[in-house]
């Protein structure tokens, strides 16, 4: 094919089905802000109650999640940022030129199911929070039971359909603003409700050391005894939730689509951002938030739902952060979703099959059930992918080091790639297969299934040619690539570089966006540990309550502020 046909068909490719050109490249805060925002979600809150359900002990739960988030930070920057910065393709992108068209749309169907679900229940934890807003009864059913309920999840839905729409940047700047003060919201939260639980267990709302906070834990939050009173999951099995709980996005490279984006394969240690300030806090701080909204209604953490543990927490503030925090993780999985559904429909543009999948979204996210089902959704759907991302992980990594040549089906000619359907169904079989014989824990089923696949793959590819040449195939493949490069270098040189905004009233809003942020901290810890007694503990809560819902609103308007200045001068960046 010569340069010019090359160029014509270049210019007719949807941008979804093009590398991400290097000048829409983005630096490290924007995949800071984008985990923080997706990984301090409204699952956190049911995350947190889960484990104090299951029974882990104080002492398990702080190493465990510990060990287990660090291994999912080393699976993102070793295994999935790697092959999404050399690539600069999404998952669902790149399987069409290893596997063929026949498994790429069976794949992308999967995901579109998947992450539309996903999405739903995020939609509805969110509305968890806006119901007791309008008095809007507990939806128990698996399908609604008040039509205001629908009408509150159709309003919500809408505006994390509409952010989705509008691709990469509009999902990495609102998870952007939102993400700090998720962060910090969490943590204030748990700082709030400690002394309740200090009061319930110890007699004293003050603590006089790390020891007193282990007692409190084992005796009122990770007691070690799951809800049927028998002895609960231990420090490996907690590492191994920790671990898995995401293998869809790393193990399984759905997040290609995120990290397609990055500068540099070392901005994979971002999504520390997501798991250590997100996942590790976020789960304990969910835990104890929920074990001290308890203790306050009577009740058990495993009868409240988001909305009831964030206002006992937070108060106002705690409607805005199930509602944000639901949103924020709906966002990219919806956008997840509209990359796969674009995949599968070429010729319609991503905006419009977004819009569409998000209609279909806020529609499932009428019934409450997908937000009960949302934790073996998410377990299952791991197991599911993990298999599909083994064999993008072999032919990306694996053959060009045996010798192998990497889309030596797509060189072929062959509409489907025999072996990777079949390594995709052995992989499900065994994986699922070692699950119902009981060999191992479930959390770290995906290990020896994405490296059976692998081994699989590997040995069928040859079988099918992969082990043989083909240098007319590969230098066309080199030449397309250096047309594609060529033509975004001219779309970069007509948009311009980004300008930056130094002035002083921007300096001003920044600056007065963060130390609301500090105050709401320093307004938390002033309840900690400046509540001698009881009395005292009510009025800095009740200050808290106040001033944070007060701080939470300047925050948000003076980050907006900011973020709307840079795009009034950077028109051309703003998609």
């Amino acid at each position: 094919m010569s340069t010019d046909t090359n160029r014509q068909a270049i210019a007719q490719m949807k941008q979804e089905q093009l590398p991400v050109p290097n000048h829409r490249l983005h630096s490290w805060p924007h995949f800071v802000g984008l985990y923080a925002g997706e990984h301090v979600a409204a699952t956190e809150f049911v995350i947190g109650a889960t484990f104090v359900a299951m029974g882990a002990t104080t002492r398990d739960i702080l190493i465990g999640l510990l060990i287990g988030n660090i291994m999912a930070i080393l699976s993102w920057t070793l295994i999935t940022t790697p092959i999404a910065v050399q690539i600069r393709l999404s998952l669902y992108t790149y399987l069409e030129k290893i596997a063929g068209d026949s498994m790429t749309r069976l794949y992308n169907w999967a995901n579109v199911l998947i992450f539309t679900v996903i999405s739903a229940a995020m939609i509805t934890v969110s509305c968890t929070a806006v119901r007791l807003l309008f008095n809007i009864p507990a939806q128990l059913e698996w399908y609604p039971t008040d039509f205001l309920f629908v009408a509150v999840v159709v309003a919500v839905g809408m505006i994390v359909v509409l952010i989705a729409m509008y691709g990469f940047n509009a999902v990495a700047e609102f998870s952007g603003l939102c993400g700090p003060w998720l962060v910090v919201m969490f943590v204030s939260g748990a700082l709030v409700l400690f002394p309740a639980l200090a009061e319930s267990v110890l007699g004293k709302t003050t603590l006089t050391g790390f020891n007193d906070f282990l007692v409190i834990g084992d005796h009122s939050i990770w007691t070690g005894t799951n809800a049927e009173g028998k002895p609960g999951i231990g420090l490996w099995e907690v590492a191994g939730f920790a671990w898995a709980a995401n293998t869809i996005t790393h193990f399984g490279l759905i997040d290609m689509a995120l990290l397609r984006y990055a500068k540099k394969s070392i901005y994979g240690l971002c999504t520390s951002a997501g798991m250590l300030f997100g996942h590790y806090i976020a789960w304990i701080a969910s835990g104890i938030m929920g074990a001290g909204a308890a203790v306050l209604l009577k009740s058990t953490i495993v009868d409240l739902d988001p909305g009831d543990v964030a206002y006992r927490a937070l108060g106002m503030s705690g409607y805005v952060i199930v509602i944000v925090a639901g949103w924020t993780t709906a966002n990219a999985n919806l956008y997840r979703a509209g990359l796969a559904a674009q995949a599968i429909f070429h010729n319609r543009s991503r905006k419009m099959v977004t819009f569409t999948v998000g209609c279909v979204t806020v529609a499932v996210a009428c019934f409450p059930f997908v937000f009960r089902q949302i934790l073996p959704l998410l377990t299952y759907a791991g197991l599911l992918v993990v298999p599909v991302g083994a064999i993008v992980f072999a032919e990306h990594v694996v053959f060009p080091r045996i010798g192998f040549t990497r889309y030596w089906a797509k060189y072929r000619n062959l509409p489907h790639s025999t072996p990777a359907i079949a390594s995709w169904i052995a992989g499900l079989i065994f994986g699922f297969g070692l699950n119902a014989m009981q060999v191992m824990s479930f959390y770290y089923l995906f290990l020896p299934t994405w490296a059976f696949t692998i081994l699989l793959y590997t040995f069928l590819a040859k079988l099918y040619g992969a082990a043989e040449a083909y240098p007319a195939k590969e230098e066309k493949e080199r030449i397309l690539n250096e047309d594609i490069r060529e033509f975004q270098h001219e779309q970069a040189l007509a948009e311009g570089e980004p300008v930056t905004d130094s002035t002083r009233l921007t300096l001003v809003l920044r600056w007065t966006s963060r130390l609301c942020l500090l105050l709401i901290l320093l307004l938390a810890l002033k309840a900690m540990f400046q509540s001698p007694d009881l009395p005292t503990y009510t009025s800095n809560r009740d200050l808290f309550y106040t001033w944070a819902f007060v701080l939470t609103i300047s925050y948000f308007a003076t980050a907006y502020w900011v973020l709307h200045r840079y795009k009034a001068i950077n028109p051309q960046h703003d998609n």
